[in-house]
């Protein structure tokens, strides 16, 4: 089989703090020139590459004379800041040897939960592209907190892939791919070559921990592959320390653990709630909702709801439970989460009656609704 960035045109490539900074030793900077070179060769295919790259904190703690990660989020926050410096710089001078320029985004959660700077981080970034830049994309550590986090770039680059609709995903990190067990515990494991991402069985596949030195593991490049499929990316989980990985990639060799989209695009406005990462709240379904969402294509209608959890205003994403606890689809709310539960196990016809006026019939209209 060939690799499924042959035909690639938009790419997302992610690399692990391990590769960029020399097992946390310090950015390693013949690493980067490889990466830039690498990437400067999928430009010249006219290719457009965007690169998500981990390695703030861990350039700043090098820098900062700090042997161990710290866990205080204002320590974190004050060496990503430290360490952004140097990650950016030598980007910036290994790139410019190619005759390429880079641009440095930082993004939160919050950037993407807002469907407004959504939209101009796409715009951003497109632009970007087409001018031939390479963005050098990065979570924003230094004003980040645990509640808005991603929690690790293999989020971030599928998140990423999303929003700029990518063709594919590479996730770089120094493990071979993926194995049917861990290979340094059991010597029977299996190499996965190919898979579907989002198959249930690859998640019982990857456990375990990241790095000392980044917070990913296995595991959440599983779940990345399976939310890039969401708009169609691909996704490719190979060893960093390949010689010339990227370019083998492009010219169809099968490096490392392909797991292929089995989706079609998703509608940008559906993309972006699938996007969600925290929702305000949730509602609980009966049958006949989950029903009438999965089967039937309709809308979430009060009467199908059974009981509301969190706080949230009319327009907010929440997330649709069934009554097993399975999230079932996400949508925007059209009704506040006090008002929900006044309406709830009413017909619509009621709705008016009960609250004193109407917007919707729809609690959630099928077009502002996505199903997971």
């Amino acid at each position: 089989m060939d690799s499924l960035l042959l035909e690639a045109d938009c790419i997302v490539v992610k690399v692990g703090s391990s590769l960029v900074t020399n097992n946390g030793e310090g950015l390693d900077r013949q690493a980067i020139a490889a990466w830039a070179d690498q990437i400067s060769h999928l430009v010249k295919q006219s290719r457009q590459v965007v690169l998500v790259s981990s390695g703030a904190v861990a350039e700043g703690m090098q820098r900062l004379g700090w042997k161990k990660r710290p866990k205080a989020v204002n320590e974190l926050q004050a060496a990503a800041a430290v360490g952004q410096m140097g990650l950016v710089q030598m980007y910036e001078s290994c790139f410019s040897k190619h005759g390429l320029h880079t641009a440095q985004v930082l993004l939160t959660h919050d950037d993407l939960a807002d469907r407004k700077r959504y939209l101009n981080a796409r715009s951003t970034l497109r632009t970007l592209l087409d001018l031939g830049v390479i963005p050098i994309i990065n979570e924003n550590d230094t004003v980040v907190t645990d509640e808005i986090r991603f929690g690790d770039n293999d989020t971030l680059g599928a998140l990423v892939a999303n929003l700029i609709e990518a063709d594919a995903l590479v996730i770089l990190t120094d493990q071979q791919g993926l194995y049917s067990a861990d290979p340094r515990k059991n010597p029977d494991a299996q190499f996965i070559n190919h898979a579907v991402a989002g198959a249930p069985e690859l998640e019982a596949m990857a456990g375990g921990a990241g790095s000392s030195v980044g917070t990913g593991g296995m595991l959440t490049k599983i779940l990345a592959a399976k939310r890039a499929a969401r708009s169609g990316a691909h996704t490719v989980i190979a060893s960093g320390r390949e010689p010339q990985v990227l370019v083998r990639l492009a010219a169809g060799e099968a490096v490392g653990t392909h797991l292929q989209a089995g989706q079609v695009k998703l509608m940008a406005k559906k993309q972006w709630l699938a996007d969600h990462l925290r929702l305000s709240g949730k509602v609980i379904m009966d049958d006949g909702a989950v029903k009438a969402l999965r089967e039937d294509g309709k809308s979430l209608l009060p009467i199908g709801v059974l009981s509301v959890e969190g706080s949230f205003e009319r327009g907010e994403a929440v997330a649709c439970f069934d009554q097993r606890g399975q999230e079932i689809a996400r949508g925007l709310v059209n009704y506040s989460a006090s008002e929900t539960s006044r309406i709830l196990r009413k017909p619509s016809a009621d709705i008016a009656q009960i609250l004193g006026y109407v917007d919707e019939a729809e609690l959630i209209h099928r077009d502002n609704l996505i199903l997971l």
